[in-house]
């Protein structure tokens, strides 16, 4: 595992770090945000699908577990909120693992450490925490099982 890029960002300067995750679907298809509650996972994943030209609602999927959104040119986006699955066989009951190995897909998945064993190949992950300046936020990406 290799950690790539560490920022400090806010609002105004999300962007930046849109636009290297978007640069990252070179060489990964998933993208694990992890980070306490409020530190913005659901943020980023918004802006990012938003800048993948996803138009319409992107809501956090946290009592539905999974949204689905395609863009305009047909590519699919899976958005996971898994804070509230209990166990890993949950989520494998429900089938999610399949969306996992679609390669025509990007995941998106919050909260993921309940998956952890099936997060080996083509994984971002990405780590937000509060920062000192209490209007930015740190965040560390770093890729696994992925040649760049």
């Amino acid at each position: 595992m290799s950690c790539d890029k560490t920022f400090v960002y806010g609002l105004n300067d999300i962007s930046k770090v849109v636009q290297y995750l978007r640069d990252t679907f070179m060489f990964c298809r998933v993208f694990a945000f992890y980070g306490p509650l409020g530190a913005g996972k659901t943020t980023l994943a918004r802006e990012l699908l938003r800048s993948c030209s996803i138009s319409g609602a992107i809501t956090s999927p946290t009592f539905t577990y999974l949204n689905v959104y395609k863009n305009d040119q047909g590519q699919k986006f899976y958005h996971f909120d898994l804070y509230r699955l209990s166990n890993l066989n949950d989520f494998l009951e429900a089938g999610f693992d399949e969306y996992l190995s679609d390669e025509e897909s990007i995941c998106l998945i919050e909260w993921p450490e309940i998956i952890e064993s099936l997060l080996k190949q083509k994984v971002c992950r990405v780590t937000i925490d509060y920062h000192r300046d209490s209007q930015k936020r740190s965040l560390q990406c770093c890729v696994v099982g992925a040649a760049h």
